[in-house]
């Protein structure tokens, strides 16, 4: 599996040279490394080749399309950081980046110095989630992996199978959009025929164990229209 390290270079998918010179220079500024390409066939061509440490992808690129790249990106790996451009404000341009795996997206025009941080904030989700961990925590919620037992203030928590799964995947990727496919991926992994609305009643139902207010949620967040995801705020 392909983990992330701050070493590794940050590929930049943008067919617009000015942006991607502009892109590339902040970064570096920051200490990262960079590649630039300017078409899809050729942003393909090199991560099949070599992965890379994180990938910046336009959507609207000459040859290959972002969405179809992302699509490939996420066939070779489930684990790379990916942040998407977009200069699409509609809501389903969003929802789709992100169901196809992106970690987050941006809409031109915008400002470098947020790019930069939205990278960094990104880096630290996926550093954290690459690591070979048995003990997932989120303030005084513990879920240890080996011993497949959850604690909640030190008392445990009974969970069904299909609840400790879910759990399980959104806290090992704080931050990260799961669409309920994903989430469906997770509980049933020999590819059972299930209505993906099925995650809501179990994630209902998790909630009310936890604790967890739905409209102030501590732990689990609702993506409307999309999934959920684990907070990433506070969590050590």
């Amino acid at each position: 599996m392909h983990q992330t390290k701050m070493t590794d270079p940050i590929l930049i998918v943008e067919d617009d040279r000015n942006t991607a010179a502009l892109i590339a220079t902040y970064l570096e500024r920051e200490g990262f490394s960079t590649q630039t390409v300017h078409d899809g066939a050729r942003a393909l061509a090199i991560a099949r080749q070599q992965l890379p440490g994180f990938v910046i992808l336009d959507i609207m690129l000459p040859q290959v399309d972002g969405w179809e790249i992302c699509r490939e990106l996420r066939r070779l790996s489930a684990e790379l950081p990916i942040l998407m451009l977009t200069a699409r404000e509609e809501e389903i341009d969003r929802v789709l980046g992100l169901s196809l795996g992106s970690d987050d997206y941006v809409v031109k025009p915008f400002s470098p110095r947020e790019l930069v941080e939205r990278v960094k904030a990104i880096l630290r989700r996926t550093t954290r989630r690459a690591l070979p961990e048995s003990l997932l925590r989120h303030g005084d919620l513990t879920l240890d992996t080996e011993k497949r037992r959850v604690t909640l203030a030190g008392q445990a928590v009974e969970l069904t199978a299909v609840e400790y799964k879910l759990l399980q995947a959104l806290m090992r990727s704080p931050g990260r959009a799961f669409s309920r496919d994903d989430l469906l991926s997770h509980v049933y992994e020999q590819g059972e025929s299930v209505v993906d609305r099925v995650v809501d009643v179990h994630i209902g139902h998790l909630r009310q164990k936890l604790g967890d207010d739905p409209a102030a949620p501590r732990f689990i967040e609702t993506l409307r229209g999309f999934g959920y995801r684990f907070s990433d705020k506070g969590h050590d």
